[in-house]
């Protein structure tokens, strides 16, 4: 098997921020060479399959600034440090829906940007909800609705859910519960 690890050299702060850091990286390439290597330091995320008593998941529309967009999603967020993952989702799900789930399944794991960012997002599936209040961030402004998962089903491929975490965890669920679909 050929060597394609690259080795680091040197690494610099380019940039720290509140949620992000950027880092630009010297390593030593597989033939000995050397390049830069410039990516975003991410904390890793969730993304949240909730399934309400009525079998409809719920989805979110949310203003999402760098694309300048509202996006139709899944539930989801960012892990807050030292949180295990079942608790960053048990969080964002209370927080973003006003739902806490009793039930979480973990499917999986995504890795959404490997050319710029060291991001991970966990995808979970979630059951046996119970309804709290809604508690969203001052800065998160989103509408919450629920569909039948075979109408989410359609929208990822009509098109209309286009974020990457929502379309693959929609993907997940379909491939492991609704293959008939």
């Amino acid at each position: 098997m050929k060597n394609l690890i690259e080795k680091k050299i040197n690494s610099i702060d380019i940039f720290n921020g509140v949620l992000l850091n950027v880092k630009k990286d010297t390593v030593e390439l597989p033939n000995g060479k050397t390049s830069v290597r410039e990516y975003i330091v991410h904390p890793g995320a969730v993304v949240i399959i909730a399934f309400l008593p009525n079998g409809n998941i719920i989805l979110e529309k949310q203003f999402r600034y760098p694309v300048g967009k509202v996006f139709i999603e899944l539930p989801a967020g960012k892990i807050d440090a030292g949180e295990k993952l079942e608790d960053t989702a048990r969080r964002e799900l209370a927080e973003e829906t006003g739902y806490y789930p009793n039930k979480l399944e973990y499917l999986g794991k995504l890795y959404p940007g490997i050319g710029l960012s060291d991001e991970v997002i966990y995808v979970y599936k979630a059951d046996d909800l119970v309804e709290k209040n809604l508690s969203c961030d001052d800065d998160e402004f989103i509408e919450i609705f629920d569909v039948p998962f075979n109408e989410a089903y359609k929208m990822l491929i009509d098109g209309k859910i286009t974020d990457a975490k929502s379309m693959i965890g929609i993907m997940m669920v379909k491939e492991k519960y609704y293959s008939q679909i």
